[in-house]
């Protein structure tokens, strides 16, 4: 917590701060852990992460707060990956086991030739479980996603490329709108390859502008004295010219 003769300085502070979020933290949690450790008066974000995912978080402290739908509608870029052969109920590794299928007929050219329809326009439909943290659960909990939430929509990928190939697993550079849900990706992909696939790892290395290289590690940032808390604040000023 920021002592008596910081309190002042932090409580009229303005900015954006770009966090590294590790995983098994939620995104909500890391908002609030930088609130308390200093005395923020006013935080925001920018787009959350699920709590397994890592990478990018844009936090908006202070009157950035009112540029919180510019963050949240900027391109996101993502490295994802993919375990072949394993289906589960939330579509990625946290979830429930559905189904456990043979991948050795999935070649890098097999999937290479799979990724044009994943390309471009697409519509998705979102996963019918996702793992969230909620005030009625003990930890992190398997929890039917939101029928809202759950409706397809037309989302746009601009680029989707296979950076990595080591069955079971596939690494992909993705790079696309708002509105893309990478769970729902690996599992599309899965069924279009036949053995079925489910998420491994994410993690957002660009929103809009910003990016992860430019990011302060989450238990790095809880260290820094206030000064240093306020040097790392971006202006919002000119952040979307």
């Amino acid at each position: 917590m920021a002592n008596l003769d910081t309190m002042a300085m932090l409580a009229s502070v303005d900015g954006i701060l770009l966090v590294d979020k590790p995983a098994r933290i939620s995104s909500h949690d890391v908002l609030k852990a930088v609130k308390r450790q200093f005395n923020l008066a006013k935080i925001g974000h920018g787009g959350t992460l699920e709590p397994n995912a890592t990478g990018l978080l844009v936090l908006l402290v202070g009157d950035a707060t009112a540029v919180a739908n510019d963050v949240m509608g900027g391109d996101r870029r993502y490295t994802a990956t993919i375990r072949l052969g394993r289906t589960t109920n939330t579509q990625d590794a946290e979830g429930e086991t559905l189904a456990e299928k043979p991948f050795d007929a999935v070649t890098r050219e097999a999937l290479e030739a799979a990724l044009p329809e994943f390309r471009g326009d697409i519509f998705q439909t979102p996963p019918p479980f996702s793992v969230i943290k909620r005030p009625d659960l003990p930890n992190y909990g398997i929890v039917p996603t939101n029928a809202e939430d759950a409706k397809a929509r037309l989302v746009h990928v601009y680029r989707l490329a296979v950076t990595d190939f080591a069955p079971p697993f596939a690494t992909f550079d993705l790079f696309c709108t708002k509105g893309v849900c990478v769970r729902a990706f690996a599992h599309d992909l899965g069924q279009k390859l036949g053995c079925g696939a489910s998420l491994e790892t994410l993690r957002r290395t660009s929103c809009g502008r910003f990016k992860v290289e430019d990011a302060l590690g989450f238990m790095d940032l809880l260290k820094l004295d206030a000064v240093s808390f306020k040097h790392r604040l971006r202006p919002t000023a000119g952040a979307f010219a």
